[in-house]
Formats: structure tokens, C-alpha cells, sequence
């Protein structure tokens, strides 16, 4: 069983984004791990492993528009079902 089973991905595009801001809030806020915020001050793309996606999107919500959003169950997978 995995610590947290959630992969979670999805791009942020906004204004004045900071992929250091957004990887410190992601950090001290929402529990998981293998955590990415790569892009530019428009366009940010999220990859995080947590048990709560909701946390992340609601957050990335509130820094521009949210869009390609992909949740996967890794436990899932992991047992060659559909994840």
C-alpha cells in the first residue's frame, strides 16, 4: 500500500506565478511527496503525489485558471487495474 496514492497533475495559468512560492505552499500545506511546480510566471505545470488532489486544485484555483487535470490511483495501477 502506498503512503499516498493520489498522482496528481495539472497546469496553472495565471499572472506573476512563482514556481518557488507555489512548491513552498504545496510543501507546508498539503501532505504528500514527489512534489514538481515547473514552468514560468504564466504557466505553471503541478505533479504531487497526496491522498487530498482536492487540497491542490483548490489551492492552484486560487492562483489562475486550472486546466488538463489528471488524477490517478496509483494502488490502482499498481494492481493492473484502471487507475
Amino acid at each position: 500500500m502506498l503512503e499516498f496514492k493520489f498522482d496528481t497533475q495539472l497546469l496553472i495559468e495565471g499572472e506573476n506565478l512563482s514556481e518557488e512560492q507555489i512548491a513552498e505552499y504545496i510543501t507546508a500545506n498539503i501532505k504528500g511527496d514527489s512534489l514538481l511546480a515547473v514552468g514560468s510566471e504564466e504557466l505553471i505545470k503541478i505533479h504531487f503525489h497526496t491522498n487530498e488532489p482536492w487540497q491542490v486544485l483548490e489551492y492552484a484555483a486560487s492562483l489562475g485558471e486550472v486546466f488538463d487535470v489528471v488524477i490517478e490511483n496509483m494502488e490502482r495501477q499498481a494492481a493492473g487495474l484502471q487507475g
